[in-house]
């Protein structure tokens, strides 16, 4: 599906779900879109409706007139609620979707009824990090996406998830170019928000990968360790794409924070 939000095609999915549950937004990992979530989402769809959103420049979101930022992709995903008639949600995002969650987290706090951060940090990068992301800017714009996601994506996964391997190279292969050059530059430019952990007063539950080598258990464990009250889920075998992974026990650890929220 599509919608157009401040001048600019906005791609979503929207899976209706049980009347009176709580909203659920799910935003995806680098280099995808939001079909990476269609095996949990078909989980957790009895549970309330849930709302996937593309990332500016992937899937089915055009680009924006400037370069995109996570800033801007969470203002977005306030746009499409706004759009659905869905005044408050919680927020899930893995990797890349981190990031913007964590910038909704910020930017519309009072929209926000719980949280989800997966695979993600809340650190800036660093100087070595910002210098490959430009390396893979000026790769990318010069040869194409093919080279670059051929190599990137296999690390995404721990070496046992041939099948969700498989479907995230297909996904990325579906991006344009310029649409990954665009997310490259919004990862190397997002602020640290670090001093946002201790300030989250939402239910908020944190899960990685254990074999996630991107954002490692015991880094993301320390992220979860200074939120107020987080829960910290472990997901055995999986690496960095934990919910196309092993999206059973992803679903569960959401399912769970559904029901905290429902009971707060």
């Amino acid at each position: 599906m599509r919608m157009q939000l401040r001048g600019a095609t906005v791609g979503y999915e929207r899976w209706a779900g049980r009347s009176g549950g709580v909203p659920l937004v799910l935003l995806h990992a680098f280099p995808l879109d939001r079909r990476m979530w269609d095996a949990c989402a078909s989980q957790l769809q009895p549970l309330g409706e849930v709302v996937a959103v593309d990332f500016p420049g992937l899937g089915e979101s055009e680009a924006p007139a400037d370069t995109p930022s996570v800033d801007g992709a969470a203002d977005d995903v306030a746009a499409v609620l706004d759009a659905l008639g869905l005044p408050r949600a919680v927020v899930c995002g893995l990797s890349l979707g981190g990031y913007v969650a964590l910038a909704f987290a910020e930017r519309h706090r009072a929209r926000l009824l719980g949280l989800a951060l997966a695979d993600t940090r809340a650190t800036a990068d660093t100087e070595a990090q910002r210098a490959a992301r430009d390396a893979a800017i000026t790769r990318v714009a010069r040869e194409g996406a093919a080279g670059y996601l051929a190599e990137v994506v296999p690390r995404l996964v721990a070496p046992a998830s041939t099948t969700a391997r498989e479907l995230a190279l297909a996904l990325a292969g579906l991006q344009r170019p310029m649409g990954i050059v665009g997310a490259l530059a919004a990862l190397r430019d997002r602020p640290d928000r670090s001093a946002l952990l201790p300030t989250l007063a939402v239910p908020t539950t944190v899960i990685v990968g254990a074999l996630d080598a991107v954002s490692p258990p015991d880094e993301v464990g320390r992220m979860a360790a200074a939120i107020p009250g987080a829960t910290f889920v472990e997901i055995p075998g999986a690496g960095h794409l934990a919910a196309m992974e092993a999206p059973g026990p992803f679903a569960a650890a959401l399912t769970s924070l559904l029901a905290r929220r429902g009971r707060s």
